[in-house]
């Protein structure tokens, strides 16, 4: 009998337990971040999204291609880096290519891509800089090289009817320093970019 209550007792003490541990870190814990996040951090908290006339246009984490509906880079746009996830840039398929730096099918997609990028800002082939021609570990990345960006100047502005001088400027107000000063590459957000670049009359 004894035996018996204090397994009862033993069960009673760990259901309470576990409902305690449940509700703290379950519930509690989880809204107090969130809550903590909306406050402190709302953009972020919400996916870092960007508004453009009260329409989400897009992530300043999350590339997105600039392209027609057959997939042809339009070119009045910066074109942002090549993608793998999925059919590029699908966030339910982030990925890499994985491929080796000798495996002939990287080989050849980085061949036909840089003759692609070359022709269509009509520079030389050897001019196009290693980011427009090989994916991100994620395949989302949203941003470019600076290299990258300059560019594409040209071919943008005659494009649009701009002003080479004043799109290369908008390029150059849109690179965001090394992190901390030091850490990674200077890099061009391809997103906000050509938010700043629609504000540009030709």
């Amino acid at each position: 009998m004894s035996s018996s209550r204090s397994s009862l007792r033993t069960a009673g003490v760990a259901l309470r337990a576990m409902a305690v541990i449940t509700v703290g870190l379950g519930l509690a814990y989880p809204l107090a971040l969130t809550g903590i996040g909306q406050l402190a951090f709302p953009a972020q908290a919400n996916g870092s999204t960007v508004e453009l006339d009260g329409k989400t246009v897009g992530s300043t984490l999350i590339g997105q291609s600039f392209s027609d509906a057959d997939g042809n880079p339009l070119p009045e746009w910066f074109q942002p880096r090549p993608s793998a996830a999925g059919d590029g840039y699908d966030a339910g398929a982030s990925s890499g290519s994985n491929l080796g730096p000798e495996n002939p099918d990287l080989i050849a997609a980085i061949e036909e891509r840089r003759d692609q990028v070359a022709e269509f800002n009509d520079v030389d082939p050897g001019a196009v800089p290693v980011d427009a021609l090989t994916t991100s570990a994620s395949g989302l990345d949203p941003h470019i090289s600076p290299e990258y960006a300059r560019l594409q100047v040209a071919r943008v502005a005659e494009e649009r009817g701009l002003s080479e001088d004043d799109v290369a400027a908008l390029v150059e107000d849109s690179v965001q320093n090394r992190n901390v000063g030091f850490l990674g590459e200077p890099t061009v957000n391809v997103l906000e970019l050509n938010i700043a670049l629609d504000g540009l009359k030709g």
